[in-house]
C-alpha cells in the first residue's frame, strides 16, 4: 500500500445544551458579548458518567458502523485528548476494552487542540510504513472537567464531545502529507496546569498568531497536497473562534469550499472539534464524496498540524 484513505466518520455529543442565556445567569456575561467575540451560541456539557473514553467509544462505534467494519478489524487505535484525568491506563486502552478489540496498538496523543490532526498523521504514517492496515482515530474531550465557571473569559468557550474516523490502507493515497510544527516560545499560551488543573489561555496572543500566521501555513498544507485553495471542497479548522475561522478561510482563498462553523453550536471541544465538525458535514451530505477537504488544528503547545483528505 502507498497510503491511506478515510472511509467513515462518526461523532458523539452529550444531550445537555448550555446556551449563552443560561451562562449569563452563572457569570457576568451576555449572549451578545459571547457571540460578538467568539461566535458561540451554545455548547454541549457532558454528564458525570460521560467520560472521555465513553464518549470516544460512542463516536468510534458510529464510525465503525458507517465503515461496515468490526472493532476487531482495527489494528491501530489512537485517541487525541488533553482532558484524560487518569495517567494510566490511557484512553486508547480503555476505548479498546469498551469496543471489544483484540490486539490493537493503542496510544494517546496530547497536543491539545491540534491533537486530532497529529493523531491522523501518525495513523497515516503507520499504514504507509506497513505497521497497520486499518486504523481508528478519535478526538475526545471533556473540557468542562477543567473549567473555572467563574471565569467569563474561558467558561464561555468550552464544550464536550468526541469524533472519530476510520482509516484504511489504499493504493492511491487520499490523506495528504502532514504539515506540522510548533511555536515553543508560545507554549504557555494555552494551558491546563496544576492539580486538578484549570483551562486558561492568553486569548489575544493566540488570536493574533492565528490570524496572522495560520493562512500562510494553511497554504503550505495545500501546496504539499497538490491542491489549490480554490479547489477545496471543504475547510474544517479547529473550532476555536468564528472570528478566526471565517477570515482564515477567506485569506486562504478557499472561495468554493464549505467552511465548518460547528463552533457556533458546539463551542470549543479541543481535539474533538475537527472530527465532530467533519462528521456533521458528511452526515448532512454538505460535502461531495471525494472532494478535497482541508483539516487544520492548532492550539496548546503552541502546536499545529494540517493535511488535505478526500471526503468519505
Amino acid at each position: 500500500m502507498t497510503g491511506s484513505r478515510v472511509v467513515a466518520v462518526g461523532h458523539h455529543q452529550p444531550e445537555r445544551v448550555l446556551t449563552n442565556a443560561e451562562l449569563a445567569t452563572m457569570v457576568d456575561t451576555s449572549d451578545e458579548w459571547i457571540r460578538s467575540r467568539v461566535g458561540i451560541e451554545s455548547r454541549r456539557i457532558a454528564a458525570d458518567d460521560e467520560t472521555v473514553d465513553a464518549m470516544a467509544a460512542n463516536a468510534a462505534a458510529k464510525a465503525l458502523a458507517n465503515a461496515g467494519l468490526a472493532a476487531t478489524d482495527i489494528d491501530y487505535l489512537v485517541v487525541a485528548t488533553c482532558t484524560a484525568i487518569d495517567r494510566s491506563p490511557n484512553m486508547a486502552a480503555r476505548v479498546a476494552a469498551r469496543l471489544g478489540m483484540t490486539t490493537p496498538a493503542a496510544i494517546d496523543v496530547n497536543t491539545a487542540c491540534s491533537g486530532f490532526t497529529h493523531a491522523l498523521a501518525t495513523a497515516d504514517h503507520a499504514i504507509r510504513a506497513g505497521a497497520a492496515s486499518k486504523a481508528l482515530v478519535i478526538g475526545s474531550e471533556k473540557l468542562t472537567d477543567f473549567t473555572d465557571w467563574t471565569d467569563r473569559s474561558t467558561c464561555v468557550l468550552v464544550g464536550d464531545g468526541a469524533g472519530a474516523v476510520v482509516l484504511v490502507a489504499a493504493d492511491e493515497p487520499e490523506v495528504g502529507p502532514v504539515t506540522w510544527g510548533s511555536v515553543p516560545e508560545m507554549a504557555n499560551a494555552v494551558r491546563i496546569e496544576g492539580r486538578p488543573g484549570t483551562f486558561g489561555q492568553e486569548g489575544q496572543a493566540v488570536f493574533r498568531w492565528a490570524t496572522t500566521e495560520l493562512p500562510r501555513i494553511a497554504r503550505q498544507v495545500c501546496e504539499r497536497s497538490g491542491v489549490a485553495p480554490e479547489d477545496l471542497g471543504g475547510v474544517v479548522l479547529h473550532q476555536a473562534n468564528l472570528r478566526i475561522i471565517e477570515p482564515l478561510a477567506k485569506r486562504l482563498g478557499a472561495v468554493n469550499a464549505v467552511v465548518a462553523r460547528d463552533v457556533v453550536e458546539s463551542g470549543n471541544t479541543s481535539a474533538a472539534s475537527i472530527p465532530i465538525a467533519l462528521s456533521k458535514l458528511v452526515e448532512r451530505r454538505e460535502l461531495p464524496v471525494g472532494a478535497p477537504v482541508l483539516l487544520f488544528g492548532f492550539g496548546g503547545g503552541l502546536s499545529y498540524a494540517g493535511m488535505v483528505i478526500r471526503c468519505p
